[in-house]
């Protein structure tokens, strides 16, 4: 069960340096850590999370394993992409596929690379592409909506339900607002029906404002414009300077690493931001299984059940789930592990209905 990022942005914005400084990072972590497949257009990065090194020296594992998040490199977009110009229905085709998008913006002047609207402008650039985003939901919607109206015509039940939640989103694209807008407006039982539609207006966005390495701790005046229009979105905005991740990201050691940040004024990698903001849009949550042999951090959708937590690590666990053993995070670092938690009282036996808390602690019991 993957959960991924599609990376967009407009070309020489700076985003194959992005997903390159992601593809070396996953690579270096690939000798560490098993199953990091790199297929040309995909890189699967670790989570940085401290907790995992603490539970890991409380538990002596041998082994600490981090969960991993999968980035996506998505063809350059063009004006006209909904017109099938250039990449145009492939991109929109790979677009499709992902649970989130990370927007990459240019928001350095100057250097020897031109922009393809030959001024910097990050907002008018998110619009651009978000522009053609809309156009291409407008235009398969429009379809399908047609389709459905035929259907409910005959009595079509289902049909009915769709035409409830495409009229608004139809609505809210010819006024140039993203589907996204919508959801809010719809009841829960709407809400499930309107994910169906997969539009990709609807996905969830985060700004990275890519600024020159002079910027990189501070950001400038273009980040900042993209800051406010993320803000006014309810979105995330992210500022790094992608050569900077370039660098480090193929630095030998850790050491190495931090030295040359720290000469930059930055405390972590930018990739880390990225990473965690990219967690975080996918509403994702991170439980712990800890014992000597190792620490491992496991990856569910927020609002999952301890039954489908234990699906995560195999399947014959959730077939034959019995209860879950858990401590929460503070209680398992404070009374120093397992044995500490238990006497102390903070071990909870729980059932099917419990609903997943981030930080816990599982041990599950099953039957198969």
């Amino acid at each position: 069960m993957g959960f991924n990022c599609g990376i967009v942005g407009l070309p020489n914005v700076g985003k194959s340096t992005l997903f390159n400084a992601l593809t070396a990072t996953a690579a270096a972590q690939a000798a560490n850590y098993p199953f990091c497949t790199i297929e040309p257009n995909v890189g699967r990065v670790s989570v940085p999370d401290e907790r995992l090194d603490k539970l890991a020296a409380i538990a002596n594992s041998a082994k600490i394993v981090p969960t991993q998040l999968e980035f996506v490199d998505i063809a350059g977009l063009v004006r006209g992409a909904a017109k099938g110009e250039g990449l145009g229905n492939k991109f929109l085709a790979h677009i499709r596929e992902v649970d989130a998008i990370i927007h990459v913006l240019r928001c350095f002047e100057g250097g020897d690379v031109t922009h393809v609207e030959s001024t910097i402008d990050p907002v008018r650039d998110a619009e651009t592409v978000e522009t053609e985003l809309m156009l291409a939901d407008l235009e398969s919607l429009e379809k399908r909506l047609i389709g459905a109206q035929k259907k409910a015509k005959g009595g079509d039940a289902e049909s009915k339900e769709l035409i409830a939640v495409m009229e608004p989103a139809v609505a809210a694209l010819q006024r140039g607002e993203s589907a996204r807008t919508v959801l809010p407006t719809l009841s829960p039982e709407k809400q499930k029906i309107f994910k169906q539609l997969q539009l990709i207006t609807a996905k969830p966005v985060l700004y990275v404002a890519n600024v020159a390495e002079s910027d990189a701790a501070t950001g400038n005046a273009l980040s900042e414009k993209l800051q406010a229009k993320a803000k006014a979105e309810g979105a995330e905005c992210v500022v790094i300077a992608a050569a900077i991740e370039a660098e480090v990201a193929v630095l030998p050691s850790e050491e190495d690493k931090k030295e040359y940040l720290e000469a930059l004024g930055l405390s972590e990698p930018g990739l880390n931001r990225v990473i965690r903001a990219g967690y975080k849009l996918l509403d994702l949550l991170t439980f712990f299984t800890a014992g000597p042999k190792e620490s491992k951090a496991w990856t569910v959708r927020r609002g999952a059940t301890a039954p489908e937590a234990a699906g995560v690590i195999h399947t014959d666990f959730e077939r034959g789930f019995i209860k879950a053993e858990t401590i929460d995070y503070a209680s398992y670092v404070a009374l120093g592990g397992e044995a500490g938690a238990r006497e102390a009282g903070k071990l909870r036996m729980e059932g099917k209905d419990y609903i997943v808390k981030d930080g816990d602690i599982f041990h599950f019991r099953f039957n198969v």
